[in-house]
C-alpha cells in the first residue's frame, strides 16, 4: 500500500466514532479523535476481531470481541509494550479520507500477551 487509497467520506466517521474499511486488501480501523482522523490495522492480533466496529473512548479503541485496547494515535496496545498495530498516514481531500502505510512506521510483529 504505497499510494494513497480512498477509503471513506469524511462525514462517515464523525468525532468520537470509528469505522471499518478495506484498503488494498487490508482491513483498516478509521477513528476520529476530536476531529483528527487516525487509521490502524483493523484486525485485532488476539483473534482477528474487527477493531473498527469497537468502542472508541478518547483515543482508545476497544476490540468488540475480547476487549483488547489500542491507542489509535500510535497503534500501541494499552497493556503490553510488545503489541502494536500497524498505523497508516491519513489525509483528507475534498471531503474524502485517504490512507497509506506510514513511511516511518516499521513492521512490528504481532505479539502475544502472557
Amino acid at each position: 500500500m504505497a499510494d494513497w487509497i480512498d477509503i471513506a467520506g469524511e462525514s462517515e466517521c464523525p468525532p468520537g466514532t470509528s469505522i471499518e474499511r478495506v484498503a488494498a486488501n487490508a482491513m483498516v480501523a478509521l477513528a476520529n479523535v476530536d476531529g483528527q482522523l487516525y487509521a490502524i490495522d483493523g484486525l485485532c492480533p488476539h483473534q482477528g476481531g474487527p477493531l473498527g466496529t469497537g468502542a472508541l473512548c478518547g483515543k482508545v479503541l476497544t476490540c468488540p470481541w475480547h476487549g483488547w485496547q489500542f491507542d489509535v494515535t500510535t497503534g500501541q496496545h494499552q497493556y503490553s509494550a510488545n503489541v502494536r498495530q500497524q498505523s497508516y498516514d491519513v489525509k483528507v481531500e475534498n471531503g474524502r479520507v485517504f490512507v497509506r502505510k506510514g513511511s516511518a512506521d516499521l513492521a512490528v510483529p504481532r505479539g502475544e500477551l502472557a
